[in-house]
């Protein structure tokens, strides 16, 4: 951006899941009016297509607008490319930066607070503060310049940490839906006294209180599968409380910015009935001969010869295990589990095998070439075995409903292109959702069961999010259908009069963008637009 452009501020309000049909609902019905504000100045749409075939990476694709098929972020826990080793990940180890990476060394202020899978990047003219209130970070708050937190700190107090809650009481949850709607407030005042001080050009605000409370307050809300009188108690609205308490915010935050702001609120996914299926895709390899186990008194060749955590896996009952694992550190329990997961399987008679997960399910042939021990050539065979996992994950019948059991078989290869991925599993497995948790499936001449786990949550995310837009360089279009998140960070560089670097997979959204945002070397010469 040149000092002789006339370009119009930018305001993304970037809301951690927001369901794309409660949205449209609940702003119909008057209790989102920012939200519906924006809608009827503007446009919206859902956000859908690969980049949303799981939840972890979303962010990260939606921001830089590269492919996760290039940055290879898809879970929490993932396989170490080249090994057999689970190991935690996080959006920093993705190979992508947010969008305003590409501001650095500019004269662009921007304005960066709490955007979710973002972190400080040095460089950048303006504020930038992490993780002060967002949904399960995997680090403490930090900021550039690094006096931006210390001045947080003495004029609104510490960071506001609420954690998700399994198996919670009523209380219990009337306490986190306060606690959320008064950290909405104090969310408020951060966002005042921060964008207060000075102008931007760009500002990027996170909202992560949705999250949270789509995940703890899911099974309050009203069903539709729940029909009759049901009396209403304290929660049964608490989701819609909670969007509501953020679209006042959100209101007070746009009347604080320049009105002349092109404004896009982006939510990353929404949200569904669903159960884990740890255990259903584990039987699902093993008892259909894909993922062998070692055997007896022989150790597994991928697995440790020896150490102290292999010696309690072989010699402790596994639901002892389990039970004592609940009170180890974080980092001693992730080493059990690894050392689970690596000793557990004889790699050299193993063609396919699942890489652990609560929810989406992935699957990794086991790969000759790019796995340590791996059975399976590329090519043909790897094809061939590709089909033979669909066609039985295809065949897997939930008994409760006599319907197939998965809803959606993501391929890698023909996903994100380039043959088999290094990083990402060859298969996404997506199961049907259901409001029960599935204890055993049927296969013909087979049942597959699986144990109830620790983590026995009844929600997780859809495959689609919400957009909306709105100002004067975005054109008034009503709805737009079907939006690729890829296609945000182009649009967004754009509008900010930016050129697209070539790392990009994603364009500027087609018809979205006025002309007053067309901006070349040619534009009339005029002052930089601030907020």
């Amino acid at each position: 951006m040149t000092a002789d452009r006339d370009v119009a501020p930018l305001v993304i309000l970037a809301l951690d899941v927001g369901d794309a049909e409660a949205i449209q609902e609940w702003a119909r019905e008057g209790y989102l009016p920012t939200i519906a504000s924006l809608m009827e100045r503007g446009c919206w749409g859902r956000t859908s297509g690969p980049d949303l075939i799981c939840e972890h990476g979303i962010w990260v694709s939606l921001l830089s607008g590269v492919s996760r098929g290039r940055h290879g972020y898809y879970a929490s826990r993932q396989l170490r490319p080249g090994t057999y080793d689970l190991v935690r990940t996080t959006e920093l180890e993705a190979d992508a930066l947010p969008f305003w990476a590409h501001l650095r060394g500019r004269d662009v202020k921007v304005a960066i607070v709490d955007v979710p899978d973002a972190y400080p990047l040095p460089g950048l003219a303006g504020i930038q503060l992490a993780n002060w209130a967002v949904h399960n970070p995997s680090r403490g708050p930090s900021a550039e310049p690094t006096t931006v937190l210390r001045d947080v700190r003495r004029a609104l107090g510490p960071a506001m940490r609420i954690d998700e809650r399994i198996g919670s009481s009523v209380r219990e949850d009337e306490r986190i839906y306060r606690r959320l709607l008064e950290r909405i407030e104090r969310k408020g005042a951060l966002s005042r006294h921060l964008l207060g001080q000075r102008r931007f050009e760009l500002v990027v605000v996170g909202f992560a209180e949705s999250h949270l409370a789509s995940h703890q307050f899911w099974q309050y809300r009203p069903r539709a599968d729940r029909p009759g009188p049901m009396a209403e108690g304290a929660l049964t609205h608490a989701i819609r409380d909670v969007y509501r308490a953020i679209d006042q915010l959100l209101g007070r935050l746009l009347a604080l910015l320049s009105p002349d702001a092109n404004v896009f609120l982006v939510a990353s996914t929404g949200m569904a009935d669903h159960y884990p299926t740890t255990g259903l895709i584990e039987a699902f390899c093993h008892r259909l001969g894909y993922q062998a186990s070692p055997r007896s008194g022989r150790p597994s060749p991928g697995g440790p010869a020896s150490n102290p955590l292999a010696a309690i896996r072989r010699t402790v009952p596994e639901a002892w295990r389990l039970a004592l694992s609940r009170h180890f550190p974080r980092a001693i329990r992730e080493r059990l589990l690894a050392d689970q997961f690596r000793g557990a399987t004889d790699w050299r008679r193993t063609t396919a095998f699942a890489i652990p997960s609560l929810y989406s399910s992935f699957l990794r042939v086991n790969l000759r070439g790019r796995e340590p021990e791996g059975t399976v050539e590329a090519g043909p065979a790897y094809e061939a075995l590709l089909d033979r996992l669909e066609s039985d994950l295809r065949r897997l019948v939930d008994p409760e409903t006599g319907q197939p059991a998965v809803q959606q078989i993501g391929r890698s290869a023909r996903l994100f292109g380039d043959g088999p991925p290094q990083s990402l599993p060859d298969l996404f497995v997506t199961w049907k959702p259901a409001p029960y948790w599935m204890r055993r499936l049927a296969y013909p001449n087979a049942e597959l069961t699986q144990r109830k786990p620790e983590h026995l949550r009844g929600s997780d995310h859809t495959q689609h999010g919400f957009v909306a837009a709105a100002g004067p360089s975005v054109q008034r279009r009503g709805p737009i259908g079907e939006v690729s998140p890829l296609d945000l960070a182009p649009t967004f560089l754009r509008l900010l009069g930016e050129p697209l670097p070539l790392g990009m997979t994603g364009r500027p959204i087609e018809g979205l963008v006025g002309s007053a945002a067309m901006l070349t070397d040619n534009s009339t010469p005029g002052e930089k637009g601030v907020i």
